[in-house]
């Protein structure tokens, strides 16, 4: 009877405020916002699977303090308002501690001014544009930025490929891509180099040939595309049956199982900067990727999936030293992340929240094999040899 009234009571509340799940202090809720569908959904769908394997793994081991991590996924349908829209659903409904995501840039610049107003801490795994961390004292990151990701990748271009021309083709709605463009071109100029022609699309296109035609004629050594694996995929293809066969050069938002399969052989001797490699020996990694495949049918596990594993086990180590699920201890806790052992490498979570932390410059071979062309460690970052690092 009783839980029949209370039942009853929640549906009449029809136009009254949501009825808010209560939390019964046995179990730390987290939240974990992410694109399950839509254009980056396999990235959504690698960190979830990823952030699912590490909350076994610490659970398996009695869990945080003595209680339990309930993982509470919403899919923000690699839409930004509709990050914003599960992110006030898990804060204000759900009640979680802590959240995890998204892996864009733009989507988690939509979730963090509620994260920040809230007081609930905020890890994104993936998302490099500098502008997320900016919103406020409660957003974090674990995955470098793009400032650091862009030098490196037109430092690759001018010194290891000898590039003195170069284009660049950006998606000019999305905020990864414009940030990262921007930081690649200042550090291509200050080397000498030459941004002969800029080109632009959006994200959903799937027809280049106009900006390609444009980049032809300006005859670079270098194409930069600093976007997505499924526009990535489409521009190597279209290229190449221009003629065009240069290298195309970009940034981790090219990791993806898809990327190879949409752009095939058009994408050999390309190369792209990554948070880690699946190839690299060390045991931390090799064990990841044994346990990713035993747990999702032998799925490999990509750059993305990495961090999510890495971000996962930084928040659950914060909540673990605060001693307590309040927002502003973890937070406090987060700030304090030092020589961090994971996957992609040592992390260390400096000032402005944002993560010191290597690279590594990934080439496409002929047959979609990767291989590792280049490491690159910021400054500040530790050169201990782990994961993200060879």
């Amino acid at each position: 009877m009783k839980k029949l009234v209370a039942l009853l009571l929640c549906l009449g509340l029809a136009f009254a405020p949501a009825c808010v799940k209560k939390d019964d202090g046995t179990k730390i809720k987290i939240g974990v916002y992410m694109p399950l569908t839509g254009g980056t959904a396999t990235f959504g769908i690698s960190s979830t699977n990823a952030i699912k394997l590490a909350a076994d793994e610490v659970n398996a081991e009695g869990g945080i303090n003595g209680k339990l991590v309930e993982l509470v996924v919403q899919d923000t349908r690699s839409e930004s308002q509709e990050a914003a829209t599960v992110v006030t659903r898990l804060v204000t409904q759900d009640r979680v501690v802590a959240l995890l995501g998204e892996v864009a840039s733009s989507r988690s610049i939509a979730a963090a001014p509620i994260a920040q107003s809230n007081k609930v801490p905020l890890l994104t795994p993936s998302s490099t544009n500098p502008e997320v961390t900016k919103k406020g004292d409660f957003i974090f990151r674990s995955c470098f930025i793009d400032p650091v990701q862009g030098q490196a990748i037109a430092t690759f271009a001018a010194k290891k490929l000898n590039a003195k021309r170069a284009a660049i083709l950006i998606d000019k709605k999305n905020d990864y891509s414009v940030g990262l463009g921007k930081f690649i071109m200042e550090t291509f100029k200050s080397l000498g180099g030459e941004i002969v022609v800029e080109q632009a699309y959006q994200e959903g296109d799937s027809d280049f040939n106009g900006q390609l035609t444009a980049i032809k004629g300006s005859s670079p050594e270098v194409i930069f595309v600093p976007g997505y694996y499924t526009e990535v995929g489409l521009i190597a293809q279209q290229a190449r049956k221009q003629g065009i066969n240069v290298p195309l050069v970009g940034g981790d938002g090219w990791d993806s199982e898809r990327l190879y399969e949409i752009g095939k052989e058009a994408l050999a001797d390309c190369y792209f900067s990554n948070h880690y490699s699946v190839d690299d020996p060390d045991p931390k990694v090799q064990k990841f990727v044994k346990d990713y495949k035993a747990r999702y049918g032998g799925a490999v596990p990509d750059a993305l999936a990495a961090t999510a594993y890495d971000a996962a086990k930084i928040m659950f180590a914060a909540i673990k030293s605060a001693g307590s699920t309040d927002g502003t201890a973890i937070r406090d806790a987060l700030a304090k992340t030092k020589d961090f052992q994971g996957i992609t490498g040592v992390v260390t979570i400096n000032a402005d929240r944002n993560a010191v932390k290597p690279i590594v410059v990934i080439k496409i071979e002929k047959g979609g094999k990767f291989s590792v062309a280049d490491k690159v460690n910021p400054e500040g970052a530790s050169t201990a040899s782990t994961g993200g690092s060879k």
